[in-house]
């Protein structure tokens, strides 16, 4: 693991692979952590140069400081990661809030993007009222608490049943995330829109969705197609809203397929 300095705040990140091979950069979900993409890392290697980062907050990346977090100082971030890996253009992937990254680099930024593969994600994901409710749960009640009702909503019930052991192990992650970071983030996915703002970018976007998926689910996939050019997009079978971490053989194949560069 490696630290870049980002307008004064540390953030975490990995970059793996040949400098040869084309830049591929993954976004992970909201509470959870660059880990999610571990399992993936052998079967991509041989192709593309990963990188994988930490939202603020989370994992090991520096807390937010002071004011609201916004998309584009997601998007800001990521950008960043890519000039200093040196690459002009890159693949990206992004799960959940990492999607979220993904729409504002198509709205904002469509010339640095060879492709997107937008997972689990929507134009508008939830309500505002939700977002804010969490928020202010997360301050007065802390991230281990609510834990226990955020994190078994990432996974299939079969998969959890198989794996027991998950549930516990993602939970000590939540509860070591940032609060008020975590906070914040919630309150920009309550305001986030990207309604109307995706098509006709020239982006390459493939979407990816599961039937158990509780926060994202098909129809919020089949709405965000919709906004995006009509879009291919695949639902996985009997999977949650985290399926790098549920199906990452799955996965990792899915990404091979892709059209990138």
């Amino acid at each position: 693991m490696a630290f870049l300095n980002i307008n004064g705040r540390s953030v975490a990140y990995r970059l793996l692979g040949d400098d040869s091979n084309p830049l591929m950069m993954l976004a992970h979900p909201l509470g959870m952590s660059q880990a999610v993409w571990d399992e993936l890392l052998p079967a991509l290697l041989p192709r593309y140069r990963v990188l994988t980062w930490d939202l603020p907050g989370h994992g090991a990346s520096q807390a937010w400081g002071e004011g609201p977090i916004a998309p584009a100082d997601l998007a800001i971030e990521a950008l960043a990661l890519a000039d200093h890996a040196g690459a002009a253009r890159f693949n990206f992937v992004g799960t959940s809030i990492g999607g979220v990254v993904g729409q504002q680099l198509i709205h904002a930024h469509p010339e640095r993007l060879n492709s997107a593969l937008l997972t689990n994600t929507g134009a508008v994901i939830g309500t505002t009222e939700l977002w804010t409710t969490r928020a202010s749960r997360v301050r007065d009640e802390g991230l281990e608490a609510i834990s226990g009702e955020i994190v078994p909503r990432w996974f299939s019930a079969a998969h959890l049943t198989r794996e027991p052991a998950l549930e516990v192990g993602w939970r000590t992650q939540m509860a070591r995330t940032d609060a008020e970071s975590y906070a914040r983030l919630c309150e920009m996915l309550g305001r986030a829109d990207f309604s109307g703002k995706l098509a006709g970018k020239g982006v390459r976007i493939t979407l990816l969705g599961g039937t158990e998926d509780m926060a994202t689910p098909p129809a919020t996939l089949e709405a965000l197609a919709a906004e995006c050019d009509g879009a291919p997009l695949d639902i996985l079978d009997g999977v949650g809203h985290v399926p790098s971490v549920e199906v990452p053989v799955l996965f990792a194949e899915k990404l091979l397929t892709l059209p990138m560069e």
